[in-house]
């Protein structure tokens, strides 16, 4: 009798352990996903060795498929809508093999129905779960990229509006003090009543008019420092400002010497390098940079790289567009490429000819 059941326990182990290895090598969290294949494979291996135990009247009370049933439920997509039929009819199926009733298929057909259908509400709220997290993220890194924006606009309208007022104040009030001071003048040598004493006064208005005028120098001559830092400096206060907002590891590479150039040129530049990190941030997921400055006495050429998603289509939206206006209005070219494997390059190289580009001295 032993020697009898030996071979039927043993199929019936194999078969078991089958059930249970094959569909899991098709999904298991964070190794491989393959819903389709699970599904199959479940109800290929789990549901027949199901159908078989359940013909036999004498296993009929311990004889379920509840948990394959949960999980069939939590991995059913659009593609595999036809496993939920199954379910309800493999206990009908044992009616033509077995001793079952009606009412014994009818109440395990039941609980399938009903544990594969608390899988896919499960399914649901872990997947609503899941896209809450990921617009959290996503908001989170707006509003990352939205402050890193505001202090960068912020920085450079005050930059903008130090340049306009210190040329405004050097070109109007430096006018004005010196035609004030030719005015005194002109008054000193024609008044007549009590000549010295005014001529004194207008001496004195005289000096505090220059000693005016040379502090009102100074201070424009400090406001307008500000045009004559260098480009590297600027990039190198952009990248620190990008790093520290968005969490983004940035890799600045520089080779050459810079000259100084021109506050606008300066601003066209750093607002395409500034494009083209948020573009790799927004757009493609990038979580590593690679910036390359190089400069010789003839040309400017730099790189942005980064390690997220490659281009697709290629679609010239505003973004795009204004950055290729900007380094031609300069004379320069301009590209965008995906990378060998993964990733997007942007590149521009602008020509350093002729005394505009260079700020002056």
């Amino acid at each position: 009798m032993a020697n009898e059941l030996s071979p039927r326990l043993l199929v019936n182990v194999v078969w078991l352990l089958a059930a249970f290895i094959i569909p899991t090598l098709c999904w298991f969290p964070q190794l491989r996903k393959n819903k389709e294949w699970f599904i199959l494979f479940e109800l290929l291996l789990g549901g027949s060795y199901y159908i078989k135990s359940f013909m036999h009247a004498e296993q009929l009370g311990s004889v379920d498929y509840l948990i394959p049933s949960l999980t069939i439920g939590y991995l059913l997509t659009r593609k595999t809508a036809w496993a939920m039929p199954a379910l309800l009819l493999m206990p009908f199926t044992s009616m033509l093999f077995g001793a079952v009733t009606w009412d014994v298929a009818l109440g395990s057909s039941s609980d399938n129905f009903l544990f594969s259908f608390i899988g896919l509400w499960v399914s649901f709220i872990a997947k609503a779960y899941h896209e809450k997290n990921k617009l959290a993220k996503e908001i989170d890194e707006q509003n990352k990229l939205l402050t890193q924006y505001a202090a960068e606009i912020e920085r450079m309208t005050l930059l903008e509006e130090r340049s306009r007022m210190s040329k405004e104040m050097h070109d109007t009030l430096g006018h004005s003090f010196i035609s004030l001071i030719m005015s005194l003048d002109a008054a000193i040598a024609l008044l007549d009543k009590n000549p010295i004493l005014a001529k004194e006064k207008l001496i004195t208005i005289r000096g505090l008019t220059e000693q005016n005028l040379d502090e009102m120098r100074d201070i424009v001559h400090k406001m307008g420092e500000e045009e004559n830092i260098s480009l590297v400096d600027r990039v190198e206060k952009l990248v620190n400002n990008f790093r520290e907002y968005t969490g983004t590891v940035i890799r600045l590479t520089l080779n050459g010497t810079e000259e100084i150039l021109r506050f606008d040129v300066q601003q066209s530049i750093i607002r395409v390098i500034q494009e083209s990190f948020t573009n790799a941030l927004k757009h493609g997921k990038a979580t590593e940079i690679e910036l390359n400055l190089h400069f010789n006495p003839s040309t400017m050429r730099v790189s942005i790289r980064n390690n997220g998603a490659p281009l697709g289509k290629m679609e010239h939206g505003f973004g795009l567009a204004t950055m290729k206006n900007r380094i031609e209005m300069l004379d320069g070219t301009w590209s965008i490429s995906s990378l060998a494997v993964t990733g997007v390059e942007v590149r521009f190289e602008i020509p350093l000819k002729g005394d505009k580009l260079y700020a002056e001295n």
